[in-house]
């Protein structure tokens, strides 16, 4: 399970018109602690952006789920609702969760949160689907760990 971290980047942008202009990006990274999420961002980022860069701020979001597609080029956030009865009055429950998706579309979102609830037992409702501003995503990979420096 992923402990993401949002991080958001700000920096001089180069548009297509030759113009520069002050942006903040949000991005998603998996990381132990805000310290941690802002010394993994920041060597995440470097490669990509020329010139200075700040992380203007961080903050932790909860996703339960996170489904990554490689063709997808946006990031969804579906909020569904778990149902359960509960045994002693008989009532509905609703649990509130968070899922990342990675598509291409609106519409493949959701086809790909129904296919991933379709293999476990669980009722559930759509709350919502939007798209996120999220740039990327760098979930963590425990090569970069094992690496060691000479």
């Amino acid at each position: 399970m992923y402990n993401w971290f949002e991080c958001k980047i700000r920096y001089d942008k180069m548009l297509e018109t030759g113009m520069q202009k002050t942006v903040t990006e949000p991005y998603l990274v998996d990381a132990l602690s805000f310290t941690e999420a802002e010394a993994r961002i920041i060597e995440e980022i470097k490669p990509f952006i020329s010139g200075e860069f700040s992380v203007s701020d961080i903050k932790r979001v909860k996703y339960t789920e996170s489904f990554f597609n490689e063709t997808g080029d946006r990031y969804y956030k579906a909020k569904l609702y778990f149902i359960t009865l509960d045994e002693k009055s008989g009532a509905e429950k609703k649990t509130a969760v968070n899922m990342l998706v990675q598509a291409s579309e609106l519409k493949e979102a959701v086809e790909i949160v129904e296919a991933e609830m379709k293999k476990t037992m669980i009722d559930y409702a759509f709350a919502a689907v939007n798209e996120t501003a999220i740039m990327d995503v760098f979930p963590y990979s425990g090569d970069k760990a094992t690496e060691t420096t000479i």
